[in-house]
């Protein structure tokens, strides 16, 4: 089990959300959907924590749980040494102030009907600012901020691009001040110059304000360039955690290499071999026995790999991964 210290702001503890399939006219729990089974992490005041991962396996419902947006099957998630599962809706709303989410969409977690400078403000007031000025004043300098100006804040979502969206995300994100936010994949329906300016929108407002990012991604090269260390997850488990240095020199993790070996290089002349995974992603539904990359694995070894769960262990200092034959 990872050990916390006292630079961590965040500590997950055996993180599991499943969610019930109800079926029948009495609508009986039938089965559970195991999106996250058994995560644990820290993350240190100040870093970016990357999570990579195929779709489905678990990302966004993590960052979800963690923020209470979801509530949490089992574990537990401390934020700045409060256990978050436990707090009471007075002091939850309390702790949001410190805690925030960028949506993966720029535009449907916008209302369309309201101007984004009321969007930005909502949060302001439903923490108590009154002072409608003061707000405005607030608002002004988020947008300025990620690149904005001030008469943006008169203007409703649909006049905006996706990226201009984005940024009005973060600015939404930032105006409460927040220690810590969870990005849901900021960038992925964003175009390639645009993903740039929004990571490292994001990478100077870290330096600045002293921010701690959970940042969502199935992009391996966006995790590389934004990331300090990270996290990798594969159908509700993570598979393996270090140092980002460290990860993309010498991954442990036949599911962390194949991932790498899709990373495009821009030298023609360098050659990389591609690991191409067979089969799709099993169901959450129905886990597969063991070690749940087994049925994919191009180092499975059945006798072990498919009836032995690998233990979440430390392979060397700092690289931790799930694998009994790393």
């Amino acid at each position: 089990m990872m050990e916390a210290n006292g630079n961590d702001l965040m500590v997950v503890k055996d993180l599991k959300k499943y969610f019930p399939v109800r079926s029948g006219l009495l609508q009986r729990v039938t089965a559970q959907v195991k999106a996250v089974d058994g995560v644990s992490f820290t993350i240190k005041s100040g870093e970016c924590l990357g999570m990579v991962g195929e779709s489905g396996c678990g990302k966004t419902t993590i960052g979800r749980t963690i923020l209470r947006l979801v509530e949490p099957t089992a574990g537990s998630v401390i934020f700045d040494g409060m256990d978050i599962a436990k707090v009471n809706t007075r002091s939850l709303k309390t702790l949001r102030r410190n805690m925030q989410i960028i949506f993966q969409d720029p535009y449907s977690s916008l209302d369309p009907r309201v101007p984004i400078g009321e969007s930005i403000g909502e949060g302001l007031l439903i923490h108590g600012m009154k002072d409608s000025r003061e707000r405005h004043s607030i608002v002004v300098d988020m947008l300025k901020r990620v690149g904005l100006e001030e008469y943006h804040s008169r203007r409703y979502p649909h006049e905006f691009s996706g990226g201009q969206r984005q940024r009005i995300g973060i600015a939404r994100a930032l105006a409460l001040h927040p220690r810590f936010i969870v990005c849901d994949e900021p960038v992925s329906a964003l175009d390639v110059s645009i993903q740039s300016q929004v990571l490292n929108i994001l990478r100077e407002l870290q330096k600045e304000l002293g921010l701690t990012y959970l940042f969502i991604a199935h992009n391996m090269s966006v995790v590389e360039h934004i990331s300090d260390r990270v996290a990798v997850m594969y159908l509700g488990k993570m598979v393996e955690l270090t140092d980002r240095v460290e990860l993309f020199n010498d991954a442990l993790h036949p599911y962390t290499k194949a991932l790498m070996s899709a990373i495009p290089i821009p030298d023609p002349k360098i050659k990389r071999t591609r690991i191409v995974l067979k089969g799709d992603v099993p169901s959450p539904l129905n886990p597969p026995s063991g070690c749940r990359f087994h049925t994919r694995c191009p180092m499975a070894q059945l006798d072990i790999c498919a009836t032995q769960d690998p233990e979440f262990r430390e392979m060397k200092p700092g690289h931790w991964a799930a694998c009994h034959l790393a």
